[in-house]
């Protein structure tokens, strides 16, 4: 069927569901609030966020706002997923390592823009659930590793993209040394209970770190060694 058209000749935009409009208004509020990198928004809008958040919290899975997770941690909100993943730059030939799985929704976001992408969770229920979203859906280039995020994947460095996604109140000199030469790495950094940014590192072919401070956030701690809560 021809899709009805306006008098100047334009089709007019067909919304089927409640649920079309939903994701409507969350690509336009990306865009406005800045997001312009139409690969982001195209793995933003091809990732379904409902299936990410807690039981119960389904009807604001698209709401701009962090949510809660299992063992007290949340998913970032859409905006700041979006601004990290634009920041970070990447592209599909590279492998990206991701300390923080949560959810998964980062991790999976990632997959629909690079090669390969390692992520580490501290906690085994966590990393377990992600795993299963992540295998159901589809997304065949993610591993998720139970582990200590400060301490990365040496045994499958170096990585071309690392992404941190708690706070850290100091850079983690292992996992800058995880990066390859030529790569970036984007962290929260700050103080736990003060003021938080968003920090790019971006390595030279040299080896030289060049630093700049994005916007103000505000993650959960970045934590040594595995949880002790399975």
């Amino acid at each position: 069927m021809d899709k009805p058209r306006l008098p100047g000749g334009e089709a007019t935009v067909v919304v089927d569901s409640a649920a079309d409009v939903e994701r409507m208004e969350f690509q336009l509020g990306l865009r406005r609030r800045g997001i312009s990198n139409q690969a982001v928004l195209k793995a933003m809008d091809a990732v379904p966020r409902e299936h990410f958040v807690a039981v119960g919290f389904a009807d604001s899975a698209y709401a701009d706002q962090a949510l809660p997770i299992a063992c007290g941690q949340t998913i970032s909100q859409p905006y700041v997923v979006a601004y990290m993943t634009e920041q970070l730059d990447v592209g599909p030939q590279h492998r990206v390592l991701e300390i923080g799985t949560g959810s998964g929704y980062q991790a999976a976001v990632l997959s629909r823009l690079a090669h390969e992408v390692v992520s580490i969770e501290r906690y085994r229920t966590l990393a377990d659930a992600a795993r299963d979203r992540i295998r159901t859906l589809g997304y065949s280039n993610v591993t998720v590793i139970v582990g200590d995020g400060l301490a990365g994947a040496p045994d499958q460095a170096p990585f071309d993209r690392i992404i941190v996604t708690a706070a850290a109140e100091e850079v983690p000199t292992g996992l800058l040394d995880q990066l390859a030469n030529g790569g970036k790495m984007l962290l929260p950094l700050g103080p736990h209970h003060g003021t938080q940014h968003i920090v790019k590192l971006t390595k030279s072919a040299s080896g030289e770190v060049e630093r700049e401070s994005l916007i103000a956030v505000r993650f959960v701690p970045l934590l040594p060694g595995r949880a002790r809560e399975l």
